[in-house]
């Protein structure tokens, strides 16, 4: 299997936290914590791929790589696409991982666990999940929920992702995180369709890859990174890496 290209889309338009991409933690930019992470990740080479001169700046002066994309992508995955072809025309990478812009506290190991399934040359896509322990977040429409079938331990096929509380009965339930390892040709295919009634309905882009047809492993990890949506989210993150 080729090295990974590890992917961090980032653009400052955030609606609830505006520039949060350069948002303060502890004297380093929020988008620098997260390219920290992917780097010592060693899962593969990586960049942020953005389309703010001030975001290109920040990791370039950390010593990282940037790539300047459209500002008309609607989605991080058709960010990264543009991205991949732009740092690698010759598609010697065969795997782009996308690692959301907003995981300051995302474990370096967890990256590279998203990259085992693709070994399966069956597998189109990797994604992550965890346990979800806390009761208030197994009803919590912000929450995703996984539900997939157990391949091995710690490893399971995704049948479905849904913001309600599911499968019902007795059992774990698994909060989805937003960390997707693609096969390149499968990210090719996902971002020219279409998006599909359940991804409009449930608001969730991983279900047009379903709907296709194309099959989502799921590497279950033992810590949930939380995006930074808001200013508690910023305070939240600043309080755990404070502690490390």
């Amino acid at each position: 299997m080729a090295r990974p290209l590890i992917l961090i889309p980032a653009r400052m338009q955030a609606t609830r936290l505006p520039g949060k991409p350069l948002a303060d933690i502890h004297g380093a930019p929020m988008i620098v914590h997260v390219w920290r992470r992917a780097v010592e990740s060693g899962a593969g080479d990586v960049a942020v791929a953005t389309d703010a001169p001030e975001i290109a700046a920040a990791i370039e002066a950390a010593g990282g790589k940037a790539v300047m994309t459209s500002a008309g992508h609607q989605t991080g995955s058709d960010r990264i696409k543009e991205a991949a072809d732009i740092l690698d025309p010759d598609r010697h990478y065969d795997i782009i991982v996308n690692v959301q812009g907003d995981f300051p506290t995302l474990a370096p190991s967890a990256i590279a666990a998203a990259v085992k399934p693709l070994a399966d040359p069956a597998v189109d896509i990797a994604t992550l999940a965890g346990v979800i322990d806390d009761e208030e977040e197994k009803t919590a429409p912000s929450v995703v929920k996984l539900i997939g079938s157990e391949i091995a331990p710690g490893h399971m096929r995704a049948l479905y992702f849904t913001r309600a509380t599911a499968p019902y009965g007795e059992g774990p339930l698994y909060h989805h995180v937003g960390l997707y390892a693609y096969r390149r040709a499968a990210l090719d295919r996902f971002v020219s369709l279409p998006q599909s009634p359940l991804e409009l309905r449930e608001k969730l882009e991983q279900l047009r890859a379903l709907e296709d047809g194309m099959r989502i492993d799921v590497m279950v990890i033992d810590h949930v990174p939380r995006g930074v949506d808001t200013p508690p989210d910023l305070d939240r993150v600043r309080a755990v890496l404070k502690a490390r």
